[in-house]
């Protein structure tokens, strides 16, 4: 029977692991969204993996509500559970829609689109901002692997954050009606409106 020592180097071993991942992922996180905020309570629900949260979290909401940022900070206290939970420090794929679309083209040459596509698929979460950002819809290729990679997730109840200006309803025209399918039920319980106003325009007139 483990000592009661044991535990505790245990403990001791696994919080150490998850300051030291927490704090990796913050000098990753983009410099302005760094600071902690508070969240909105199902956010935090969600970051915590409590029973009753949704395995995936849609944040939506007019352009400068704060979505990115309650993102970021969500995806961090996520960070910081998953390794409590299980001891192992999960693999989080962060991503703006822009350079996704572009990433999956396959015409681009900086990435390997299959093996970035089988990345997407197995990351423990996969978080994207700004799904609607794009001026011009995914191409057709980048669609089918867009396709392939939620439907991916989907089947395995794999969790992913979206943060969005219009609901996972109103996304065809940008992922294509397959995705958009698999995006209403993945996040059935799991969309979350976010209201107030606009962050960025702070005492401007």
């Amino acid at each position: 029977m483990p000592s009661i020592s044991d535990d505790d180097d245990r403990d001791s071993v696994r919080t150490e692991r998850r300051e030291a991942a927490v704090s990796a992922f913050l000098q990753a996180t983009p410099v302005i969204y760094r600071r902690d905020v508070a969240i909105h309570p199902r956010a935090a629900e969600w970051a915590t993996q409590a029973d009753t949260a949704p395995v995936c979290l849609f944040l939506t909401g007019a352009i400068g509500i704060g979505k990115t940022h309650t993102a970021w900070q969500a995806t961090r206290q996520w960070l910081g559970t998953h390794i409590t939970r299980t001891g192992r420090k999960p693999r989080i794929e962060t991503w703006r829609s822009t350079a996704l679309f572009d990433a999956l083209r396959p015409d681009n040459h900086d990435w390997d689109v299959r093996t970035l596509t089988r990345q997407l698929q197995e990351a423990d979460l996969l978080y994207i901002d700004d799904l609607a950002a794009a001026r011009v819809s995914p191409t057709g290729w980048t669609q089918e692997r867009l396709y392939e990679i939620f439907d991916e997730r989907y089947i395995n109840r794999r969790p992913c954050l979206i943060t969005c200006d219009v609901l996972p309803g109103a996304t065809a025209n940008i992922v294509g009606d397959r995705v958009q399918s698999r995006l209403r039920e993945m996040f059935r319980g799991g969309v979350l409106l976010l209201e107030g106003a606009d962050r960025r325009a702070g005492d401007a007139a």
